[in-house]
């Protein structure tokens, strides 16, 4: 298919830095490099939806290097307005796929381009196989659970976030003798809590793919305190559950109020949430954003269609939509972050 063509490109739910990086790498590579057009879909599955359709044309003058810094994505997204499930203003719901699929033909397009998280990318391969619609897969999400991928595009500076705000909490525990506890996003995979945690001198993670105790987590706050420090750090991913085993909304405020009774020290909590979504990419996520829209396109040019590209053992590699969609990818408890995370003295959980 490397015949001049017009190819769609659109960013689908939750929004995250690098974004931009992945877009700029895929109209540079499609313009410079095979004399393409690309169209740029806006806000996700809507502007295939919406009538009139909502898109641009893009051209090279728009990609400059600005892009390449730039949080969000210049191209808007949803997470809700499943086509398959439409919400409709009697409340009801409607399946408006195939109005996605005729807005795709009307636009002329020749493949599509989506980069999107686990969720979406499972309801957009689901629309482009129902519609016959040659799509390559861009994986992002700040939780990094894309399942056949070792990074996502929003994972680095999330991370990156989420250490700077230990970095912060840090000196004011120790001048204030508090536990602060930091909860992060995880919804059910706990990367950003074990990454940040090691980096930024965790005492306790606390990951949805490990069980803990409430004693265990106050065993270890005590063990600290009687080594002669007065505060602590503690992580813990927002899929975390109680010490019943039962979903808790606010697991951190939660944590708090049963740690901080047991302690001379003060307790204070902070949530990032979406905090960790924004701000200026990282250098390691333009890298691979940039990587993967590269990629992306050669894929499209290639005929290597329902496959999604992939960064494994360092390297770009593809991997079959199929094995992708609807699989998790959580913390291995065997892996070798968790064991460096133990051998460091950090409480993550029961060991069986």
């Amino acid at each position: 298919m490397a015949a001049k063509l017009r190819l769609g490109i659109l960013t689908s739910g939750g929004d995250c830095a690098g974004l931009n990086a992945a877009i700029r790498a895929v109209v540079c590579r499609a313009i410079r490099t095979y004399g393409w057009q690309v169209i740029g879909i806006r806000d996700g599955s809507l502007g295939l939806l919406n009538r009139p359709l909502d898109y641009e044309e893009f051209d090279l003058r728009l990609f400059s290097g600005s892009i390449l810094r730039m949080g969000g994505t210049l191209l808007g997204t949803t997470n809700r307005g499943d086509p398959f499930s439409y919400p409709m203003p009697d409340g009801g719901k409607a399946d408006k796929s195939q109005d996605f699929i005729e807005g795709y033909r009307q636009l002329g397009l020749d493949a599509l381009v989506v980069i999107g998280g686990d969720g979406s990318m499972r309801i957009m391969h689901r629309l482009c196989r129902q519609g016959g619609i040659p799509m390559v897969g861009i994986p992002k999400t700040i939780d990094n659970d894309v399942a056949g991928t070792d990074a996502a595009i929003g994972f680095s500076t999330a991370v990156n976030v989420a250490v700077d705000a230990l970095d912060r909490l840090q000196p004011t525990a120790a001048s204030h003798h508090r536990i602060m506890i930091l909860e992060v996003m995880g919804r059910d995979a706990g990367h950003i809590a074990l990454h940040a945690g090691i980096a930024g001198g965790a005492d306790v993670i606390l990951l949805p793919e490990i069980s803990y105790t409430l004693s265990g987590v106050v065993d270890k706050l005590g063990e600290v305190m009687a080594g002669g420090r007065n505060h602590a750090l503690v992580v813990v991913a927002e899929g975390v559950r109680n010490a019943a085993g039962e979903k808790q909304s606010g697991i951190g405020h939660w944590l708090g109020g049963q740690v901080g009774p047991r302690f001379k020290a003060e307790t204070r909590v902070t949530v990032l949430g979406h905090v960790q979504r924004g701000g200026v990419p990282s250098p390691r996520d333009r890298i691979v954003a940039s990587a993967f829209g590269v990629r992306a396109v050669d894929m499209v040019a290639e005929g290597r269609f329902d496959r999604m590209v992939a960064w494994r053992g360092g390297e770009l590699a593809e991997v079959p939509l199929d094995d992708v969609v609807g699989i998790n990818r959580g913390i291995d408890p065997a892996g070798a972050l968790v064991a460096t995370a133990r051998s460091l003295g950090i409480y993550l959980g029961e060991t069986g």
